[in-house]
């Protein structure tokens, strides 16, 4: 059994070969909210190498209800800065590098500088989602992305599978339609989405003031984006099994 204490539960479930693999492994994760700070945290505890933060934003009182890194002792902060210190607060052995980019067609081919063996998509915005989802596909480096996460209450309608697959998922079809349009395989695009059928309530999108504030001070357009509502457990359950398929892959490859 490895000297590591940290990771001897993994290892005695996987093997030593398996360890290996996952600490020579560079992953990089693009965006840290609710559903990539779950992805993090899984994959930071299975003892990933090579990290690769990728966000812009800072964390916000609003995150709290179901983003990992949002704490009362992080508000304010550079979600890379939070998502670093919890890496290495649970893995010091672990290389953090972090990147402040919002990711469109003029920042793609810095982003894409940085070499990962994989690639978790994590940006719930559809222009910056299919820009990276395009340069990665035609780069070939393999990346699971996340679909719609929001307004889903239903853990049992949590799937993985080809982005071709995917139903009841408005964000997954605007995605498709999108790619298609620009040549790309959708059914070779592996992701995590649910099927659930979901039933709004009134108040279960609205305009949220404080994230029009966020989007104009970061740099974006200041496109009024209505606010979507969410669980911390439909997201948290999004970002560890996009963890648990970037752990298989690595292992089997």
């Amino acid at each position: 059994m490895s000297e590591n204490k940290r990771l001897m539960r993994t290892q005695a479930l996987l093997g030593i070969d398996a360890i290996n693999k996952l600490q020579a492994a560079t992953v990089m994760i693009v965006g840290l909210g609710a559903v990539g700070g779950y992805a993090l945290e899984a994959l930071a505890r299975s003892g990933i190498g090579h990290l690769i933060l990728v966000d812009f934003d800072v964390i916000e009182e609003t995150n709290i209800n179901r983003q990992i890194l949002a704490l009362s002792s992080t508000l304010g902060q550079p979600k890379i800065e939070a998502a670093k210190a919890r890496v290495l607060d649970i893995n010091p052995n672990c290389n953090v590098e972090t990147i402040s980019l919002f990711v469109n067609s003029d920042t793609i081919a810095e982003l894409l500088s940085h070499q990962a063996d994989m690639v978790v998509d994590a940006i719930d915005a559809l222009n910056p989602k299919c820009c990276l989802m395009e340069e990665l596909y035609k780069r070939q480096i393999p990346f699971i992305s996340s679909m719609g996460a929001a307004l889903k209450t239903n853990p049992a309608a949590i799937k993985t599978g080809k982005l071709s697959q995917t139903k009841n998922c408005n964000l997954s079809k605007f995605i498709r339609k999108r790619l298609k349009k620009r040549g790309i395989d959708i059914s070779k695009i592996e992701c995590v989405y649910s099927d659930e059928q979901i039933q709004l309530s009134e108040n279960a999108i609205f305009l949220d003031e404080e994230s029009l504030n966020t989007e104009m001070s970061a740099g974006r357009q200041g496109r009024v984006r209505n606010t979507l509502g969410s669980l911390p457990t439909i997201t948290a359950i999004f970002g560890l099994t996009i963890a648990n398929r970037l752990i298989e892959h690595i292992i089997k490859n």
